[in-house]
């Protein structure tokens, strides 16, 4: 039992790591742009101070670019937030649908540097379970990193959760390379296995179908 809470709490760690170095480098690159457009503003006012003539829709344009950043820092941020928030409470009722949804934007750009898009099928009517919403987005960002790496560059990756009769699923599915791997593939390890058995969960890798299941239950016990 120990060592289960020792590699959960490792891992835990390694996630919150990775998670929030990503973020700021989205939040750097956000900067640089703004920077730049500065750069180009403090340009044409040097432009206008020796009387030459500036273009109003340039102007505009510049400003567009200015406020799209703006509003792209302030999602970053909010999500950025709503991800440390996920650790207040060990125990609490949650929407699987939303928690998919926000793990794929938080990883949006990890997914864009291996060349992979990521998809997600929203379910038809929320998905309400009791769990421990770290533990949730940890073991997503597991099974999906996997799913990356089987996927390959070029390649979709589509997560979509929905119900059945022990609590609900989250697949992830279009790994075609999972059919056609020459040996048994190595997944959940240990990382997983303890995480999922955290969570009440199983996770099923189903080769045939080019798929990993998650399953979680209704309410963890």
């Amino acid at each position: 039992m120990d060592g289960k809470w020792d590699i959960i709490g490792n891992e835990g760690f390694e996630f919150m790591g990775k998670m929030n170095a990503s973020i700021s480098h989205e939040v750097k690159n956000v900067l640089a742009i703004i920077n730049e457009n500065a750069g180009l503003l403090e340009d044409f006012t040097l432009m206008a101070e020796k009387g030459m003539a500036i273009d109003p829709e340039r102007l505009k344009g510049l400003a567009g670019k200015i406020q799209l950043q703006v509003r792209r820092a302030d999602r970053i941020i909010r999500n950025m937030n709503t991800f440390a928030h996920s650790v207040d409470e060990t125990r609490s009722k949650v929407d699987l649908g939303e928690v998919v949804a926000f793990m794929a934007a938080l990883s949006d750009r990890l997914a864009s540097m291996k060349g992979i898009a990521l998809e997600v099928t929203p379910p038809s009517r929320p998905i309400m379970i009791t769990t421990s919403p770290f533990l949730v987005e940890n073991i997503i960002w597991r099974c999906l990193d996997f799913a990356m790496a089987v996927a390959g560059p070029g390649k979709t990756v589509v997560l979509t959760a929905d119900k059945d009769d022990r609590g609900a699923r989250i697949t992830f599915s279009r790994l075609e390379a999972l059919s056609h791997a020459s040996s048994p593939t190595q997944f959940p390890l240990d990382v997983e296995n303890a995480l999922a058995e955290s969570l009440g969960g199983q996770i099923v890798v189903n080769e045939g179908a080019g798929e990993i299941v998650l399953g979680l239950p209704e309410a963890v016990d």
